[in-house]
């Protein structure tokens, strides 16, 4: 990578990673006035081609509004949520209308919102420099050098292996969905199913030992797994291909230095359970934007001090929430079993506590905004 003018640079931030997470900051930081150029080690349009499917809260689709892309996503809301343990007692639901909400959630392709961020990037005139490795202090000349994709290396993070992936897919199914999502947990792993479009995007976790297995099944075997894991709410009916992911938690302790910052999967990796990752990164991005602008020098120490400590309650919480989600539902110890049945039926009765485990899922530990 050639070496920037120094001058130049130094009134920049230099944004490392041209995924959803990279693009959306250079688009909140050109938002506030500060400039930003984007590197990306990958072919820009390879950017595009991404399997994932995204759950986005309602504080997300705010944010994303705010970058102006929102109005393009054509997303398909989620006017509720049912959770609920196969083979236990207990269940909730909850609804955007009891929580005055549009929508809890919306789900888009990521491959849409990476098309609608990088139209938004060209018309802003932010520089994209795809095909362009970023290696040691290449970027050392920048007031700021924003880590947004890669994984957290073991030498300055946590990590741990859940010995689970995730299977991806869509299904045609009989009826409508309702605008309904389901958060099933099973002996097997936790099943998402997602409202997108007609079909529903699922969310299969299986052992990594099963994993191959059941990414190699034929349509109607896949089918008959997905509705044995599911119950009876709805029959599947067809099912693209299998696309499967390894789940793990990986998690910078610190995720600012000396004028650095980590943020999306480069600061932290979740379960997909409950949905957290993209939507804690965007209000990661929205924080440190605000932060950097005020500061004027986008990499002054207090500024990223100040950024570090008003992400760390939602940061901490996202990263707990989503690990005891997989622990509490993953232990078939018979007091641990009651006792997560009784949570799920006294979520179902309170409809203050319903109201808080959707403002935390909504908006974070801030419930911003």
């Amino acid at each position: 990578m050639a070496e920037p003018a120094t001058a130049e640079a130094a009134r920049q931030v230099a944004i490392v990673g041209g995924g959803p997470a990279g693009m959306a900051l250079a688009l909140a930081l050109a938002h506030h006035g500060v400039r930003s150029e984007v590197f990306e080690a990958r072919p820009r349009a390879a950017v595009r081609k991404d399997a994932r499917i995204l759950a986005l809260s309602d504080g997300s689709r705010q944010v994303l509004d705010w970058l102006g892309v929102w109005s393009s996503l054509d997303p398909t809301p989620i006017a509720t949520i049912h959770i609920s343990h196969r083979g236990a007692f207990g269940r909730t639901c909850l609804s955007a209308t009891e929580q005055g909400v549009p929508a809890l959630g919306w789900v888009l392709p990521a491959s849409r919102l990476i098309a609608a961020l990088d139209a938004a990037v060209d018309a802003r005139g932010i520089a994209y420099r795809d095909t362009t490795r970023v290696c040691g202090d290449d970027t050392a000349h920048y007031a700021l050098t924003a880590f947004a994709e890669g994984a957290v290396d073991s030498a300055s993070g946590v990590k741990r292996d859940y010995g689970q992936h995730a299977v991806l897919c869509e299904v045609d199914l009989a009826g409508t969905h309702g605008h309904v999502a389901y958060e099933r947990f099973t002996d097997e792993g936790p099943l998402a199913l997602l409202p997108l479009g007609s079909r529903y995007a699922v969310v299969l976790t299986c052992a990594d030992e099963h994993v191959e297995g059941v990414s190699a099944l034929g349509d109607d075997a896949f089918l008959g797994v997905l509705q044995r894991r599911f119950g009876n709410r709805h029959r599947f009916l067809a099912a693209t291909p299998r696309v499967a992911y390894p789940l793990g938690l990986r998690y910078r302790r610190e995720p600012a230095g000396e004028r650095r910052v980590w943020l999306g999967n480069a600061a932290q990796t979740l379960h997909p359970v409950a949905g957290q990752g993209f939507n804690l990164a965007l209000r990661d991005i929205w924080e440190l934007a605000r932060c950097a602008a005020a500061a004027g020098d986008p990499g002054a120490p207090a500024a990223l001090a100040a950024y570090a400590a008003g992400r760390r309650a939602d940061r901490r919480g996202a990263i707990a929430f989503t690990d005891l989600l997989i622990d509490g539902f993953g232990t078939e110890f018979a007091p641990i079993r009651h006792a997560r049945g009784v949570g799920l039926l006294a979520l179902d009765l309170l409809p203050p506590l319903r109201a808080f485990v959707a403002k935390r899922m909504i908006y974070g530990a801030r419930a911003w905004p």
